[in-house]
């Protein structure tokens, strides 16, 4: 099973989830490693913007806010914190929606074994790390294919975080954070020193011997390059991110 991998670097929120949806729409198998630049907020596709984030905070800040295309919550991505990934395969190759997680999922834990880390797949869609989550992702299915995206934590600002998001002021106190704190973790908070090839060349090891994957390096294809022009003015309109 041949898949295409593509290493990009930091872009903006509406870029990558163009380009993300650009992928799904063509449908070739691809893993896609990505950052972001500026800092931003993802709200889940079901979610109201305006009851989950603080629009004013953001401006202030310079950190852009999107509307993904997948579910799930509202997600902080920082500049130089994370790695996020994304998987797009045909829908013929996980008919079952949670078995399609349980293997991209075991792929992710198994890559982080290769640069130290004690990961396990919980729950339906998370990563932990001596119990504490490392890693979240959400899918999508549409035009025949699979979409799932998620984060890897590199460093983790929980005050940052709920600084960008509306949560009420008993959750912003300093006890609420410290246990938001003692639930997730990240690479720098387990004293794994790796840097950001090392942990995505652990993460391509995973997939290679979970799901028996052969990679090869390539980028977007002309008509994808196209098809995400395109798509990035609906992720940066009104239309799209106030839409709930």
């Amino acid at each position: 099973m041949e898949f295409r991998l593509i290493l990009h670097e930091h872009r903006n929120a509406y870029e990558n989830m163009a380009i993300d949806e650009a992928i799904l729409k063509k449908g070739v198998p691809t893993l896609r490693f990505y950052k972001w630049n500026p800092s931003a907020i993802s709200i889940g596709y079901f979610q109201s913007i305006l009851e989950e984030v603080d629009l004013e905070e953001c401006k202030k800040n310079g950190i852009d806010v999107v509307r993904r295309i997948t579910g799930g919550g509202a997600v902080y991505h920082d500049r130089e914190g994370e790695i996020t990934y994304s998987f797009v395969c045909s829908e013929k190759l996980f008919p079952n929606i949670l078995e399609s997680y349980r293997i991209i999922c075991r792929c992710l834990a198994k890559g982080l074994h290769h640069i130290g880390l004690n990961a396990e797949h919980t729950g339906i869609n998370d990563i932990v790390v001596n119990g504490r989550k490392i890693s979240g992702s959400a899918q999508t299915r549409r035009y025949g294919n699979i979409l799932q995206h998620g984060t890897i934590l590199k460093k983790v600002n929980v005050k940052k975080m709920f600084s960008l998001l509306k949560v009420s002021k008993e959750k912003i106190s300093d006890k609420k954070i410290k246990s938001v704190e003692d639930r997730v973790t990240s690479i720098e908070r387990e004293g794994i020193e790796a840097n950001d090839n090392e942990i995505i060349e652990g993460i391509v090891k995973g997939f290679k011997e979970v799901m028996n994957i052969k990679f090869y390096k390539a980028d977007l294809s002309k008509e994808e390059i196209k098809i995400a022009e395109n798509l990035r003015r609906k992720y940066e309109s009104k239309e799209w991110n106030f839409k709930r």
